[in-house]
């Protein structure tokens, strides 16, 4: 887990962060991935436009998916014979995310709001340059050459799919990155009350011009809502800031988030953030 403040630029007067790991590229068809090429475009440039109180008791029993991991593990470590790496095998992010490149736009106060998973072909020379800004550099520790940034992003490319990459598209312009992962099956389990199916988020808002206007806040609830309306075994919404960060920390808060707890993580103190399923109407 790479030591990025997922969300110093998220909120009014936030510089724009995030971090973490495992993905796939989880394209439907060929269809979806023209219609993700056509709404990201071109590379718009830059000037465009847990200490705290207790969380509930944790549930021991590990979660399905990662029971089958690691048979999967076990089984090759064995000598079992593995699939042909140059056949197609089915993207486990389908069980693991819910099919993240399947959810679609959605409405926000700012306009139409689009998750479009990562292609490295397409994407990567806007990302490397967004992970170079020194306020993202600060956080994320990504700067520098832009393999630096891919390598990155193909750990979760080529993983299983417990997280994926996706650049944030709003109103037809790419302006954010974002890493939806499955919390629970994340090394960050090791250090809250996890529970089956917590979903996390890690976001950078890429132009300065993006930046310290609210918009961060208002892009974490409309992303935290379509994670519990695209997930429905998903009971919350997890994000881990670093604690100096207190106008991250804010925004989160403007997002519907509550503050849970300190929690010391091997690359940050972070502040546990989580967004529950049971009040998000009324937060």
């Amino acid at each position: 887990m790479p030591s990025a403040d997922p969300t110093a630029h998220a909120g009014a007067g936030v510089p724009a962060t995030a971090a973490v790991n495992g993905g796939a590229d989880v394209d439907s068809s060929a269809g979806a991935a023209a219609d993700a090429d056509a709404e990201l475009g071109a590379d718009p440039g830059a000037d465009s436009g847990a200490g705290g109180h207790g969380e509930d008791t944790m549930d021991l029993r590990l979660p399905d998916e990662l029971l089958a991991l690691i048979a999967d593990e076990t089984s090759g470590s064995q000598g079992a014979e593995r699939p042909d790496e140059t056949t197609p095998q089915p993207s486990l992010s389908d069980d693991l995310l819910d099919r993240v490149a399947d959810w679609g736009p959605t409405d926000t106060p700012v306009g139409l709001f689009h998750l479009v998973p990562v292609r490295v072909e397409r994407d990567l020379p806007l990302i490397s340059r967004w992970m170079n800004d020194p306020a993202a550099a600060a956080f994320w520790e990504l700067s520098g050459p832009q393999h630096v940034t891919e390598d990155h992003v193909l750990s979760q490319l080529t993983g299983d799919g417990r997280s994926v990459p996706c650049i944030g598209v709003l109103g037809g312009t790419p302006m954010s990155y974002w890493e939806i992962y499955r919390a629970d099956l994340d090394p960050l389990a090791r250090h809250y009350p996890a529970r089956p199916h917590d979903t996390g988020i890690h976001l950078l808002i890429g132009a300065v011009a993006d930046r310290g206007s609210g918009l961060g806040g208002l892009l974490l609830r409309a992303t935290a809502d379509l994670v519990l309306a695209q997930r429905p075994s998903c009971a919350r919404v997890i994000a881990e800031p670093d604690i100096r960060n207190t106008p991250s920390i804010a925004a989160f808060l403007t997002a519907g988030f509550r503050f849970s707890a300190e929690v010391d993580l091997p690359d940050k103190r972070a502040a546990l953030m989580v967004r529950d399923r049971s009040t998000r109407h009324l937060m």
